[in-house]
């Protein structure tokens, strides 16, 4: 139900969630990758299908390959890449063409190899099938290049292009050196190998997933006859895939299995890296409820295993991720702090996520962040100055800001963000810290990017700084941002856009959009925030359109703020919302008898049960997508939120749209991809057979072989977009009146 080595980090729930949004207006994945140089002072960039450096402070511009030397021999036109990677040493680069989609991301494809010193340009796995390889990345020595191709492990030597099949078992259901379906949608997990320090052997994780029932999609438009589309599928309430990690030795081709205590069926194992310069590993393993989370340190010879650290917590423990899981080469790394032979950890045990340092020798843990706040993002670590750098904003959780404080706990935090620039601001540190590419945006200033130099915040170039330059960035704000409290005494983040020529004396219809689940949240200070799928402009129209943020969400608000929602979802969301409505609902401008509602995924689920469970209030709703029995959904997301179905069943039943399904008074217009692999068709078959059986009248639209975000298909975003705005505009009449 949702809906994204730098030390770029963001929570699990709203990577999820932005997978989703970005379908329409809001993107976050559209900008050029920035890959710095080691010694920090220059980046690469890929433009125009070049590979180009720019050298700091003066952007100094360089082409380091070519379209010439991008051209294979025999091939008339340049290799057209989609991402790039480098050896330990910048003097090779591995660069990924021909890409094919793997559930969300295109995370196969061909690699080929830039030597940097010989000016020449190789292919890798030439022997296998063609958009096979995944993951490919060098041996720290450079020596070597690794990739996993058909669900198998190799190792290719670059000298000779000899290849090493590290696995030969794998299968569908039995997965070397990646992972499920369940692991990648839920976890992000999908690199899943790691070369060893020495570049003499390989930890990899390997999925069994035999056990996993499938379940069948089908198509009926590829063929005359429908084709079964089989999906290893572990819903709620069914045991997880077997999962272990082994090490295979290079010299001999053996793997030694990692002795992790628990039943591989019932644990999960999330992160895994080879601790730096050591041949040990540091593994993650979460309970099957996720509320119990052991750090283990394995000996990659020997396979045994020691605890060095637990955390429990009553609802579930949140898995705090590093870096972009959207990148195609994403790995969630532990931050290790090699002065003092520890790790960063986010933890929220004191009721805010905070930093601690965790020892791998058994020392104390220490405070780095206090105070009533929350780490949002952990951006870059400085361990030869002793700070760490992190995004938090301690007075408004619809916006970001960069503080750092000293990694020895013993300072408070300091604000270097400017204070003039009132938003969302984003960063990407070079590796020596001395610059960083700074982003910023809020609801009237369109994403801006300026390169600083960290110790003062000042732009390299006057031309492109933010602060001298605010003026001529902004846009006149059509989006207001408000605080409503509940009768409850719940106090709610959310925007409003309200009608052009607004006229206070009218009264208008209002349109929420909603997503309400710990997968994100959708009222955040950045431009575009209002978007939809409406086809023109709802305010030009005359409709107020809004959003709010209920507890539940992921909102920088303090854990309990967050984890309320244990066990609820799809209750206290959504009296939240209805309740905020209530308010709203009192302002003299808001015409009461015009409501509406709409949601994508998990606001899908949340448009349902506040049409079917507060008819008085919502009169007409647009569901794209949605849960409509949670016990459809998979065990991962929703035993993580909700707990086993075979211990509180009557929670699932209970925030389900289809249990208040004969409550229908209003419009409903409902909406799936018939091949929606993650939320699957069969809850729209489910609902309809409900609201059949009550005589509820309603409009439906399947979209065949669309999957989840219904970006297949010509024509298919057009169609949608109309079919919401007619429908909208024939139910929920625009205008004041």
């Amino acid at each position: 139900m949702k809906h994204l080595k730098k030390y770029v980090s963001i929570n699990l729930n709203t990577v999820k969630f932005l997978a989703f949004i970005c379908f329409f207006s809001f993107s976050f994945m559209g900008v050029a990758q920035v890959n710095w140089t080691n010694d920090g002072d220059s980046y690469f960039k890929l433009e125009e299908n070049q590979l180009v450096t720019y050298t700091l402070p003066n952007q100094d511009v360089k082409t380091v390959i070519s379209k010439a030397q991008l051209t294979p021999a025999g091939m008339s036109e340049p290799l057209v890449v989609a991402h790039f990677s480098f050896s330990e040493d910048q003097q090779k680069v591995l660069l990924f063409t021909n890409t094919q989609k793997v559930w969300r991301l295109n995370t196969k494809g061909d690699y080929w190899v830039f030597n940097f010193k010989t000016n020449a340009l190789t292919q890798v796995g030439k022997s296998l099938p063609v958009a096979t390889l995944m993951f490919a990345k060098f041996s720290p020595d450079g020596n070597k290049i690794a990739y996993v191709s058909e669900n198998n492990l190799y190792s290719e030597d670059y000298a000779t292009g000899k290849v090493q099949a590290l696995t030969t078992n794998g299968t569908v259901a039995l997965i070397n050196g990646t992972f499920d379906w369940a692991y990648e949608e839920e976890f992000f997990c999908r690199d899943g190998f790691r070369w060893s320090p020495d570049s003499k052997s390989i930890a990899y994780w390997q999925i069994d997933a035999s056990a996993i029932k499938k379940f069948y999609m089908i198509n009926n438009t590829e063929e005359i006859y429908s084709q079964l589309v089989p999906l290893e599928y572990p819903k709620v309430g069914e045991s997880p895939s077997v999962c272990k990690v082994g090490v295979v030795q290079l010299s001999d081709g053996k793997t030694t299995w990692m002795n992790i205590p628990g039943d591989p069926a019932n644990n999960y194992l999330v992160r895994m890296e080879y601790i730096p310069t050591t041949n040990k590993l540091l593994i993650q393993q979460l309970n099957r409820k996720q509320n119990y989370s052991k750090l283990y340190i394995a000996d990659a010879v020997k396979g045994s295993v020691t605890m060095i650290q637990e955390e429990r917590d009553d609802a579930w423990v949140d898995l705090f991720q590093l870096g972009n899981p959207y990148a195609v080469d994403y790995t969630n790394s532990f931050s290790f702090l090699e002065k003092n032979n520890s790790i960063l950890w986010a933890s929220e045990k004191d009721g805010w996520r905070h930093l601690y340092q965790i020892s791998l020798e058994g020392k104390p843990e220490v405070l780095i962040t206090k105070g009533d706040y929350d780490v949002i993002d952990l951006k870059h670590i400085n361990s030869k100055e002793g700070y760490v750098y992190y995004l938090a904003s301690p007075d408004n959780a619809t916006q970001k800001y960069l503080y750092r404080t000293k990694l020895n706990g013993k300072e408070n935090n300091e604000l270097l963000s400017p204070e003039s620039l009132k938003g969302t601001h984003d960063y990407s540190f070079s590796s020596n810290g001395s610059y960083a590419e700074h982003t910023f945006t809020n609801h009237y200033t369109p994403r801006a990017t300026e390169f600083i130099t960290v110790a003062n915040h000042k732009a390299l170039n006057t031309d492109e700084s933010i602060v001298l330059n605010l003026k001529k960035l902004e846009k006149e704000p059509t989006t207001e941002f408000f605080k409503i409290t509940t009768s409850d005494t719940i106090e709610m983040d959310g925007w409003m856009v309200k009608p052009a020529n607004f006229d206070p004396t009218k009264k208008y219809p209002v349109v929420f959009y909603v997503y309400t689940e710990p997968a994100g949240t959708t009222v955040t200070d950045t431009y575009g925030v209002g978007g939809s799928l409406y086809n023109g402009d709802m305010a030009a129209d005359g409709y107020i359109y809004m959003s709010i943020d209920n507890r539940g969400t992921p909102a920088p608000k303090g854990r309990a703020w967050r984890k309320s929602i244990y066990r609820k979802i799809g209750v206290i969301n959504i009296d939240d919302q209805a309740k905020a409505a209530k308010e709203i609902l009192k302002w003299d401008f808001v015409d009461a008898e015009r409501v509406a509602v709409w949601g994508w995924s998990g606001g899908g689920s949340a448009t349902l049960n506040l049409l079917f469970r507060y008819p008085e209030i919502y009169k007409t709703g647009i569901s794209v997508a949605a849960v409509a029995n949670q016990l459809t959904y998979d065990n991962i997301y929703q035993e993580r939120y909700m707990g086993l179905p075979q211990e509180n069943m009557e929670d699932f039943v209970a925030g389900s749209p289809v249990t208040h399904a004969k409550n229908l008074e209003g419009n409903l217009l409902y909406i799936h991809g018939t091949g929606d692999d993650n939320v699957h068709y069969q809850n729209a078959e489910l609902l309809i057979n409900e609201l059949v059986k009550h005589n509820k009248q309603f409009q439906f639209m399947p979209y065949p072989n669309r999957s989840h975000g219904m970006r297949e298909g010509d024509g298919t975003f057009r169609h949608l977009s109309t079919m919401f705005t007619n429908f909208l505009k024939l139910h929920c009449p625009p205008g004041g009146r």
